[in-house]
């Protein structure tokens, strides 16, 4: 029971943790229609910053949380200004190659400043404990992941449902037109979504590093788990992003606990299942085509 109640545990840590690294990219592809393939990119970034400010710097992992998803939110405010607004009229395809192009460019870029060595960032002294309750030990950190997933969800949730601005985004997204007949630099706003999903991928590497660490080609892994999140929620669906996380989480974490050499099959074994039964995914809407 024991083991059981720390795999459920691990589960759902891991899937609050997917849903922070993947939701910035399901906010970007479902408010933009770009599928930002550099988003795996903007994570590992932000982990290797967060290791430079933890252990060059200030040696203070909450200060690291602050700085590093910012300093990521910056540089993905200048690839969109530079790179990626050009190419809005020119379709989906030329978005696809020239972030997947890019994420190549980033990763020889990291691997020269950081090197190739596997790195860790140590967790923050208060979170390193166990804490106990229903007689049972769970690790502090992986309790932070949980709430701090939640409350993620909670705040994307409520701004999209109940601000003004959340009204003008999915308006933009219905008609681009109307929303700037009205006045609304339309242009102005997908530049927010798209910094808003790199403060997320950059945040998501932050919290993810004292758990699973920094090292080569860390990028394309987390890129591949957060598109079957992506696929599996419903391409524009921040709900769905939030439901088929936990599923991924809980179905990796107990592949990998019962059945090891199997459970990236698993994972894609349900991404299939989904598209067959589901093939929006599982609170997805029909992707509309601007």
């Amino acid at each position: 029971m024991d083991i059981i109640a720390a795999q459920l545990v691990n589960g759902v840590s891991y899937g609050m943790l997917l849903f922070v690294i993947t939701c910035g990219l399901s906010l970007v592809f479902g408010i933009l229609g770009v599928l930002n393939l550099a988003h795996g990119s903007l994570y590992m970034i932000g982990a290797y910053v967060a290791y430079t400010l933890t252990t060059q710097r200030f040696e203070n992992f909450w200060l690291a949380l602050i700085i590093a998803p910012l300093i990521v939110a910056v540089l993905s405010l200048i690839i969109e200004l530079i790179l990626l607004r050009p190419t809005y009229h020119l379709g989906h395809l030329s978005q696809v190659l020239l972030t997947f192009g890019l994420s190549y460019v980033i990763h020889d870029v990291t691997s020269i400043i950081w090197g190739s060595d596997v790195l860790s960032i140590p967790l923050p002294s208060v979170l390193s404990e166990t804490l106990h309750f229903f007689h049972q030990e769970f690790p502090a950190y992986r309790l932070f992941v949980i709430v701090a997933g939640v409350v993620l969800a909670s705040c994307l949730w409520f701004v999209q449902e109940k601000t003004r601005w959340g009204a003008i985004i999915r308006a933009g997204l219905s008609d681009k037109e109307m929303i700037s007949a009205l006045g609304v630099n339309i242009k102005l706003v997908f530049t927010a979504v798209f910094l808003a999903g790199g403060y997320l991928a950059g945040l998501g590497g932050v919290i993810a590093s004292p758990i699973l660490g920094l090292y080569p080609s860390m990028e394309f892994q987390t890129l591949i788990l957060a598109l079957v999140v992506l696929v599996v929620g419903g391409l524009d669906s921040i709900a769905g992003t939030f439901v088929a996380s936990l599923v991924v989480g809980m179905v990796e974490t107990f592949g990998r606990f019962l059945v090891p050499e199997l459970s990236l099959f698993l994972v894609f074994a349900l991404m299939a299942v989904i598209l067959i039964s589901k093939p929006n995914g599982l609170l997805g809407k029909q992707v509309i085509k601007h």
